[in-house]
Parts: structure tokens; sequence; C-alpha cells
């Protein structure tokens, strides 16, 4: 075993370093208005930045206008292409999305000379990041990177780990959020024993609940997952014990159904019914 630590830490290199940039009400130029460039807007508009779109009239992409008119708290363009450094003033980062791949070289060279972040588009060795394929639920974010080998595998991926997901973890995070948050009143401050106790109590919670519990959590429930669980020595309660229910499903519905082609699930849905009138007729 201590053999095959070592040689993972031997072999640690090669990638990127993967964070959650915050953005929010930072500056952002994007340099370009084509449809790589709306890619880019919907980005940033993520991440509740400040846009500026530098691009002639004619370079817009009917989906950059979407942004710019249905988003003019965020985005601002001007009608012209990139003249000089003095673009860059006052830009917390720098996106470019140009067809002119030696004008991209030159913003990326004055942008390094300013210390400002910037991504090329489709030029990954000029880049300081790269833009993965993202999935979205609320406030869950996924991002898949090929490190600028293929953007168009790194999509393809996307869409196999999106079927494995029911679309409602983002609900469950903002809930769990929520009961955070309620933790936090009750056992207010920052780090010492304290700060690890509510972690260790928040952890337990998340191993020992199933993701859709958390969503069938209302305020009420809350208060009483912290009255039944922090305040009786930091335990985790049952979903009894806090007035929860979980929907109930037959057998029929949650195995059976799922597999079958979609063309055979109403057949299979009048026998299943058939079926449990058989063996549970009306009174």
């Amino acid at each position: 075993m201590a053999h095959d630590e070592e040689m993972r830490i031997k072999s640690i290199g090669g990638g990127s370093l993967l964070i959650a940039w915050q953005l929010k009400d930072k500056k952002v130029l994007i340099v370009g208005g084509g449809e790589v460039a709306s890619q880019r807007v919907e980005s940033i508009l993520t991440a509740d930045a400040f846009i500026t779109v530098l691009s002639p009239e004619s370079g817009l992409h009917p989906r950059t206008k979407r942004f710019i008119n249905l988003r003019s708290d965020r985005v601002t363009h001007h009608a012209r292409p990139f003249s000089g450094q003095e673009e860059l003033d006052g830009a917390e980062m720098v996106l470019t999305a140009l067809d002119d791949n030696d004008l991209s070289r030159s913003i990326v060279e004055m942008c390094r000379a300013r210390r400002i972040p910037v991504n090329a588009a489709d030029i990954p060795d000029l880049c300081d990041f790269y833009f993965g394929a993202q999935i979205r639920d609320g406030p869950l974010q996924i991002v898949i990177s090929t490190n600028g080998n293929g953007p168009r595998m790194a999509s393809l991926i996307r869409t196999k780990l999106q079927k494995g997901l029911s679309g409602r973890e983002g609900e469950a995070i903002t809930k769990i959020g929520q009961l955070r948050n309620k933790l936090k009143e009750r056992a207010p401050g920052v780090g010492g024993q304290l700060g690890k106790e509510r972690m260790k109590w928040m952890t337990a919670m998340c191993n020992e609940w199933a993701i859709e519990d958390f969503i069938l959590l209302d305020e009420g429930s809350m208060d009483k997952v912290l009255d039944e669980g922090w305040e009786k020595n930091k335990r985790v309660p049952s979903l009894n014990e806090v007035g929860v229910r979980r929907p109930q499903t037959s057998w029929i519905t949650t195995f059976i159904l799922p597999a079958l082609p979609t063309a055979t699930v109403f057949v299979a849905g009048a026998l299943a019914a058939t079926l449990l009138l058989t063996h549970h007729p009306r009174p």
C-alpha cells in the first residue's frame, strides 16, 4: 500500500487546477461577437460578472445580440473592433473569440504584461485557463475538462453524466444549504471546535440521508431536524422523527417501467393495473 501511494504521488501532474472562480461584479472583456463569444457570454453571466462585448455590429451572432438586448443590466456592447491596449483598462479577465489568431496573440501578450488572466478561443497554448463542458442545476455545477485536447469529447462525456443524474440534485443541495445556515444561527462562530462539530454533523447527515430526502424538507421540518438531531447530542434523526415521509412507489414503477422501451410502457401500465386489481379487488 505504501508503495502504491508513493507511485501515485510521483505520477501527479499534467492537468489543470479545477476551481470555482468567483467573478461576481468583476469586469470581463470579451473581444469578438460570434457564436463562440455567445457561449462565453452565457458562461460569464452564470458567475454574475459585468461583461463588455467588443465587436463590430456586423460580427454579432444572433445569440450574442439576444444576450446584449435581454441582459443590458450585465452586458454592454461597444460596436467597434479592438483598437489597442487601452481597451483593457479596468478589465479583470479577458476572453478573445476571434478568427484572427495574430490579433488574439497580441491581446494575450498585452494581458500578460498587465497580469490579467486571459483565454484565447481555439489556441490552448495561449490560455491561462480553459472552459470545460458544464452541467448546471441550481447551485450544482460540474465541469468536464480535457485540458484543451478535445472539447467535443468533453461535451459527449457531459451527456453521459447527465443521464446518471435525476435533475433534482440542485434542489437537494439548496435545501442542504438552508439547513446549514439554520445550524449556523443556532451555533454561530467561525472555525474552532464548534466549527468542526458543525461540519462533522452536516457530513453525517449527508452520508446517512439520501439526496432525495433533503428535497422533502421545508422550514418546519428543518427546525425539527435540528431539534431532534443537533440539539440531542448531535445525532442524525430519521425522517419519521422529523415528520417527513417518502412518496410511496410500487416495485412496478420503480424497477420494471424504467427498463422497458417507451412503446411498451402503456401496455405494461395496463397490465400492472390489471394485476393489482386482480390481487386487490375493490371492496
